[in-house]
């Protein structure tokens, strides 16, 4: 679940940072009512609350916990980042290229992870 909730919080942070191509386009609206920065903040918060009870719920597997949070933050900005410097920014197209990439990139690297 963490994987799908970091990819949507690597959209809000493209939103957030980063400019708008388009301004007429479909995904200008995002970028006008963002609040920044109580909308970051409240996605990590529940972020790091899930990972949270995954480590109490699963003492033995805290290590992955942590990693996985934190390759997930790594890979949410990098992503987001990577298309900002490609293309100068975002459309609403590379928003849910963000969340698209994050995803499978997480799930690829965490299923080579073998308890």
């Amino acid at each position: 679940m963490l994987a799908y909730g970091w990819g949507r919080w690597g959209q809000v942070n493209a939103i957030a940072f980063y400019p708008y191509l388009k301004p007429t386009g479909k995904g200008a609206f995002h970028k006008q009512y963002l609040q920044v920065p109580q909308d970051l903040c409240w996605g990590l918060m529940g972020l790091w609350g899930t990972t949270g009870v995954f480590i109490a719920v699963n003492p033995e597997l805290w290590q992955l916990g942590l990693t996985g949070t934190g390759i997930g933050m790594a890979i949410a900005l990098g992503v987001a980042a990577w298309f900002n410097r490609r293309f100068g920014g975002h459309t609403g197209d590379t928003y849910g290229a963000v969340v698209e990439w994050t995803e499978t990139l997480i799930l690829c690297l965490l299923s080579v992870h073998r308890p």
